[in-house]
C-alpha cells in the first residue's frame, strides 16, 4: 500500500515573529519544530505500514529550512520526503495550501490514504486537510485517534466526536485527519536511524514540476489573506472596592465616569 503524510515544520510558539507589512509568520530563521498532530500522523502510519507493509512518502510545502523536519520523518520511519519550496508558495492561505499539496499528490500517482494532523499548531484552522480531501475528491475523516482495520478497499477508524468515540468506516484512497492522544510518546530516532535518513530521497519540487503556473498558488492564489497581525494589549491591574455593597455601586460608578469609560 502507498501512503502519503503531509506535515508542517511550525514555528516554536515561544519564538513566533509576524511580519507588519504582509502580516504572515516570518519563518526564516526562526526555531521550528515538527507540527505536533503530523508527528502523531506519522507514527500511525508507520504502525500500519508495519502491519500492512508498503511505502510512506512524506510531503510538506514550507522554505528550504523545512528539509530539517522532513529529514526528522526519514529518521522516524518514513521512506522517501518531498518538499515543495518556490517564492511562487510563499503567502499562501489554506486554500492555496491545499492546492498545492493536492497537485503534488496527483504527480505522485496512486495512493491509498493519505495521513495528516488535525491541525497546525500556527494557524489551528484544521482546514487544510479538508479542503485537500475536496481538491483530490476523496472521502475524508476527521478527528481520527487510530485505525483499527484497513485491507485493499476499506479502512475503519475511531474518531473523536462531541459525545465520545465513533467507528467510521470508508472506501479508499482517503484522508484521515489524525489528533494526538494524552498517551503518545514521540519517538527519538536512533543514531543509526538518523545516519540512515541521510541515504533516503529528499527531493524539492518548485512550481515548473508541478506544472500549470496560473493556478491558485501563493498570494495570488489565496481568497483570504490576513490584514493585521497584534498582539492584544497587555492588561492593567484591577481595582478593588472594598465597600458594602449599597455604596460600592456608587463607588464603581464614579469610577468609571472618572476614567472616561461611561
Amino acid at each position: 500500500m502507498n501512503f502519503i503524510v503531509c506535515v508542517k515544520q511550525v514555528p516554536d510558539t515561544t519564538e513566533v515573529e509576524v511580519d507588519r507589512e504582509s502580516g504572515t509568520i516570518i519563518r526564516e530563521g526562526v526555531p521550528s519544530i515538527l507540527n505536533p498532530f503530523d508527528e502523531f500522523a506519522l507514527n500511525e502510519a508507520i504502525r500500519v505500514k508495519e502491519k500492512t507493509g508498503g511505502r510512506i512518502t512524506v510531503l510538506s510545502m514550507g522554505p528550504p529550512q523545512a528539509q530539517e523536519a522532513l529529514r526528522k520523518c526519514l529518521a522516524i520511519g518514513a521512506d522517501e520526503a518531498i518538499l515543495l519550496t518556490d517564492q511562487a508558495f510563499a503567502g499562501s492561505d489554506t486554500w492555496a495550501t491545499s492546492f498545492t499539496l493536492a497537485r503534488a499528490v496527483e504527480k505522485l500517482g496512486k495512493y491509498d490514504l493519505i495521513f495528516c494532523g488535525q491541525q497546525a499548531t500556527d494557524g489551528d484552522t484544521a482546514q487544510v486537510g479538508p479542503e485537500l480531501a475536496r481538491q483530490l475528491n476523496i472521502p475524508q475523516m476527521t478527528y481520527v485517534e487510530s485505525i483499527e482495520e484497513i485491507d485493499d478497499g476499506s479502512v475503519i477508524c475511531k474518531k473523536e466526536t462531541d459525545g465520545g468515540y465513533q467507528r467510521v468506516k470508508s472506501g479508499l484512497p482517503a484522508l484521515l485527519a489524525f489528533i494526538s492522544t494524552p498517551a503518545f510518546e514521540p519517538k527519538i530516532p536512533s543514531i543509526m536511524e538518523v545516519m540512515g535518513a541521510k541515504s533516503k530521497t529528499l527531493s524539492q519540487w518548485g512550481i515548473d514540476d508541478l506544472g500549470d503556473e496560473d493556478g491558485d498558488y501563493g498570494l495570488d492564489g489565496s481568497p483570504t489573506q490576513v490584514i493585521r497581525v497584534y498582539s492584544p494589549p497587555q492588561r492593567g491591574e484591577g481595582v478593588i472596592i472594598e465597600e458594602p455593597p449599597e455604596v460600592a455601586v456608587d463607588k464603581l460608578i464614579e469610577y468609571l465616569e472618572s476614567e472616561g469609560i461611561i
